[in-house]
């Protein structure tokens, strides 16, 4: 191991929402003088405007900090990660990068369940575990309490247990000494073949894809020949630099640092999260002269998937474009190419919650103005046909008849749910309106209980976080993972506008709900659909039979404001012209929906 790798730590940042993680980052930045007084904002690490916006961190952020202890000087890699549970991914590819984690606590509110799924993510991958309670200078914090929990989390004595105000900075200076003294430095071979990981990605107009990653072995340098092993692309090195945090170039980047590498790339595809970049020594490097590939990531499974189209067809190609980009700093979003009757040429998008789906809209629209139509949110299905085939469908449209189908198959999942004891009877009575299946309680310190339960997919997309958090005025957290398929009673609710089904509000429901969830989207549309020069009939339909109808209103042009005086026959034979004309245009005539009535409705559904 190298001297320069013996100084070097590199650690990340778990806590839940609000919890003080970016306040942190902040103060760390501060303490190291790596951001100017004047420069420094609240959130500095959340570039993007729209964390600033929501309070939350969407996208893992590197930055190289600088710092003495003991007159020895040290480089800290801190990599600012998510805390929501839809962003879990990125997590996971951000402590595959580091060395040690922080394991951040709010002394008010005690550990949550993400909290504690990132901190198993965390020991599966042998990391060094800091664990410290934020928040302490609050009147209502409890740290002795929360320090129990902890405690009985990790396994650990309280007294190893840190305390911090983020907010006042207190203790911080403390635990960055922590993590200089506990954090082991990264192994390498610093004169070994290149082999760096990478971790994410962005897109840039003039240099291509710039690739974000933790060098394990060897060094890479501006002009060095590369090759990305998983996807076979040769390129340059144009340039190569460091976080900190905005892009500072540098001469190279050494075993053990984190940093980035322009690789002039422009094709999306080229460059993958996960792969290894190594050296081209010379022009006849031979495959079996490659070092060994390093092991990379899992894929992300899509869970929730939607259809993206775009507004006007000619902005197919656009659309196209914006996801290939949004891909790139997005490894844990997937889509592919859709065609629908009703909606024209589109992308059937895959992600990890609504939360995801939400934010990916949102920068679609900021980042790249593409402004989409999104279909009703929903899971993959098997389906298991009377003549013992199968197939996985996404949408209703691609059901087969239903004297075809043997039994409908759904995702199901394994939720762990902290809630307070005296919050856990209205827990209940949220999982009592769903299909749950609750099993076991674990007691955490002295006021906590950790409920596990299994629950269909279907019924978790839709507004239980809402119902979780309204029902235990927001004391409740809940993580889950994927447990497999299970035979599901499940209907399909179709919404017709004018007779004309319309795709993006039709779904799978589960039967015992189907009919009131027909009934509400039925009287959402009415209220939310413009009006037209005719009558306009909303019907829901379940499984062919419709359950609910509305009528929207026809707008009343006033035909006869221009007359006056005279007998009122003049009147009475424009007003019944009138009214043939409407009657021809509700035969033939098509309701075009608005693209705001489709987010509107997606976010009453959300």
């Amino acid at each position: 191991m190298t001297g320069e790798a013996q100084h070097i730590r590199n650690f990340v940042i778990i806590a839940h929402i609000d919890h003080g993680k970016s306040t942190l980052a902040d103060r760390m930045l501060e303490l190291t003088h790596t951001v100017e007084a004047r420069a420094m904002r609240p959130q500095y690490l959340d570039q993007m405007g729209l964390e600033r916006e929501r309070g939350i961190t969407i996208k893992m952020q590197p930055v190289r900090m600088s710092y003495t202890l003991n007159a020895i000087p040290y480089t800290l890699n801190l990599i600012d990660t998510p805390g929501h549970v839809d962003f879990s991914y990125e997590v996971s590819r951000a402590l595959t990068a580091v060395e040690g984690a922080v394991l951040l606590v709010d002394a008010t509110k005690g550990i949550q369940a993400q909290t504690v799924a990132n901190l198993a993510i965390a020991q599966e991958q042998g990391l060094v575990i800091i664990p410290v309670l934020n928040k302490i200078d609050l009147p209502q914090a409890r740290p002795k309490e929360i320090a129990e929990e902890v405690a009985a989390v990790l396994g650990v004595e309280k007294n190893t247990i840190l305390s911090i105000s983020a907010k006042e900075g207190t203790g911080v200076a403390d635990l960055l000494n922590r993590i200089v003294l506990d954090v082991p430095p990264p192994q390498g071979e610093k004169d070994g073949s290149l082999r760096a990981l990478i971790f994410d990605s962005h897109f840039d107009n003039f240099r291509g894809i710039v690739a974000h990653v933790r060098v394990v072995d060897g060094e890479v340098a501006r002009a060095n020949s590369l090759f990305l092993m998983a996807k076979n692309v040769s390129c340059e090195a144009l340039e190569v630099g460091f976080f900190m945090p905005q892009e500072q170039k540098s001469d190279k980047v050494y075993s053990g640092e984190i940093g980035w590498i322009a690789t002039g790339v422009k094709d999306p595809d080229g460059v993958r999260v996960g792969d290894t970049i190594t050296k081209i020594q010379n022009s006849k490097f031979q495959i079996q002269n490659m070092p060994q590939a390093l092991a990379g990531y899992k894929e992300a499974q899509p869970v929730v998937f939607a259809s993206f189209f775009p507004e006007s067809e000619d902005e197919f190609e656009k659309l196209r474009e914006s996801l290939q980009k949004l891909r790139l700093n997005d490894a844990a979003f997937v889509f592919e190419p859709e065609q629908s009757q009703a909606l024209g040429r589109g992308f059937r998008c895959g992600f990890l919650g609504l939360l995801h789906m939400d934010i990916t809209l949102e920068r679609l629209r900021r980042e790249f103005g593409s402004d989409v139509v999104a279909t009703a949110p929903s899971v993959r299905f098997t389906v298991m046909s009377r003549d013992g085939t199968h197939a996985v469908v996404q949408t209703p449209r691609e059901l087969p008849g239903q004297g075809e189908i043997l039994e409908i198959r759904e995702p199901w999942a394994r939720l762990t749910i902290f809630v307070p004891l005296e919050k856990l009877n209205a827990v209940l009575k949220v999982l009592g309106t769903t299909r749950a299946v609750v099993g076991d309680t674990r007691t955490l310190g002295v006021n906590r209980i950790s409920l596990e339960a299994e629950v269909p997919m279907l019924d978790i997309i839709h507004t239980f976080a809402d119902r979780i958090k309204s029902a235990t005025q927001g004391f409740a957290s809940f993580s889950w993972i994927p447990i497999g398929e299970r035979a599901g009673d499940l209907a399909k609710l179709e919404i017709l506008v004018a007779h004309e089904v319309q795709e993006a509000f039709s779904h799978l429901a589960p039967r015992m709900r189907a009919e009131k969830e027909a009934r509400a989207l039925v009287e959402k549309l009415k209220d939310i659909l413009p009006r037209q020069l005719f009558s306009v009939a909303i019907q829901g339909s379940v499984d062919g039979r419709v359950v609910a109808r509305e009528t929207l209103t026809a707008l009343r042009k006033d035909v006869t404001g221009y007359l006056y005086g005279g007998d009122f026959s003049r009147k009475k034979k424009l007003l019944q012209k009138q009214r043939k004309g409407k009657k021809r245009m509700e035969k033939a005539g098509r309701v075009r929906i608005p693209p705001e009535v489709f987010q509107k409705v997606l976010r009453m559904e959300t």
